[in-house]
């Protein structure tokens, strides 16, 4: 008993500690791709790299896993990877380094979670989400948008006073590290917040026009992130070579860059997408959005140990208003998936909205049961196999 117990809590806590995991995994990226940054490498370069390294990492598991059965390549859906890639690697990638480039790591963090707010916006424009305001559930996303939008105007016109973190003060990082060759000043944090916000607008578009995609890579998720990622790694070429004219850009040698072309694209667009896949499949889009707040805390914590970052009140209250924002969001979605899977409980037969589980004293209705119920009661029961005496007769 005490084994299925911990069994039990261990396949529950799963999604917790690969979210968890994901967003270390997130925060080390920007801090590294900032110390990339700030030597000189171009983020047009650093886009290429890193969607070059993540296809050289996600096709070969596409080719063993996925190869049977694989989705004809058609123009329109052609056309769908194309502007998924260009959406995701080039758009949004190049704005947000462009951006972390002239703010710092933990302002871009915090502009990100920007990302479901954005992200509802553009579902209710596309007639994806339906918006009644006498619903409580309604009125949290809508509260929780405005108030999320706010924070993030909030960063990016009032900056005030400096907030000293306690550790701060004794620590003394290497001035080549830390040196940042933009010089971010008033109109550079001004203009990376701008960069910030189209980046954090385009993940959003992907998100919004992915589901169409998904329709014809529903079984071939690995399949669908190699082609995005290396259409992305062509696009993105082109766009170096047009913004780019030097060809000295390209080297790279066993340095920061190299680590952070790499650690981003076997990270956080190999690994990443692979898991955050699974735990979308397994507890929904929310309970994996709700953990972005965290990443931010993390880079905050880290950016001001290893990058002497300086942390500004406006930033303070404008990430606590995003935050806040975020979760009411979440929350009206959250609410939104019980009542449908309540209509999906109600639509199904008497006799399995019978199936219970007793446990405590509290009656739990256990819908994966319920389903599994639905499923066997439906099935047709097979006919017994004819005995030799019949089948002579006939």
């Amino acid at each position: 008993m005490e084994k299925l117990k911990c069994s039990k809590f261990l396949d529950n806590a799963k999604p917790y500690f690969a979210m968890i995991s994901l967003q270390f995994g997130y925060a080390g990226m920007n801090i590294i791709t900032k110390v990339s940054l700030n030597r000189g490498m171009s983020h047009y370069v650093l886009v290429v790299y890193r969607h070059a390294f993540a296809t050289a990492v996600i096709a070969p598991f596409a080719i063993i896993f996925e190869r049977k059965k694989q989705p004809r390549i058609t123009f329109p859906v052609f056309m769908q990877i194309f502007i998924l890639a260009l959406l995701g690697p080039v758009i949004d990638q190049n704005f947000y380094y462009a951006g972390l480039k002239f703010t710092s790591p933990t302002f871009s963090c915090a502009m990100s979670n920007m990302l479901p707010a954005m992200t509802f916006i553009m579902a209710v424009i596309f007639r994806m989400e339906k918006v009644d305001l006498k619903r409580v559930k309604c009125q949290a996303k809508v509260i929780g948008t405005v108030v999320t939008v706010a924070g993030a105007m909030l960063m990016t016109l009032y900056k005030g006073p400096l907030v000293e973190m306690v550790w701060s003060k004794y620590v003394h990082p290497r001035k080549s590290y830390v040196t940042d060759t933009t010089g971010t000043s008033d109109k550079h944090w001004f203009l990376g917040s701008i960069l910030l916000i189209i980046a954090t607008l385009a993940w959003a578009s992907l998100f919004v026009l992915q589901t169409k995609a998904l329709e014809t890579y529903r079984n071939h998720q690995l399949s669908l992130t190699s082609l995005v990622c290396f259409v992305g790694t062509l696009q993105a070429m082109a766009v170096t070579f047009a913004m780019e004219h030097k060809t000295g850009v390209w080297k790279i040698g066993w340095d920061m860059n190299l680590l952070a072309a790499a650690y981003a694209g076997i990270v956080t667009s190999s690994i990443s997408y692979y898991v955050q896949g699974l735990v979308i499949k397994k507890r929904g889009p929310v309970f994996a959005t709700a953990f972005s707040p965290l990443m931010m805390i993390v880079v905050a914590i880290m950016g001001s140990f290893i990058l002497a970052e300086k942390i500004y009140l406006g930033g303070v209250i404008g990430a606590i208003l995003i935050v806040i924002g975020l979760y009411s969001v979440l929350w009206g979605k959250h609410k939104e998936k019980q009542e449908e899977e309540m209509m999906m409980m109600e639509e199904l037969p008497e006799t399995v909205k019978g199936n219970s589980v007793q446990e405590n004293g509290n009656l739990i209705e256990d819908a994966e049961v319920n389903k599994l119920s639905a499923v066997v009661i439906s099935m047709p029961i097979p006919e017994p196999p004819l005995k030799p005496n019949q089948m002579s007769k006939e």
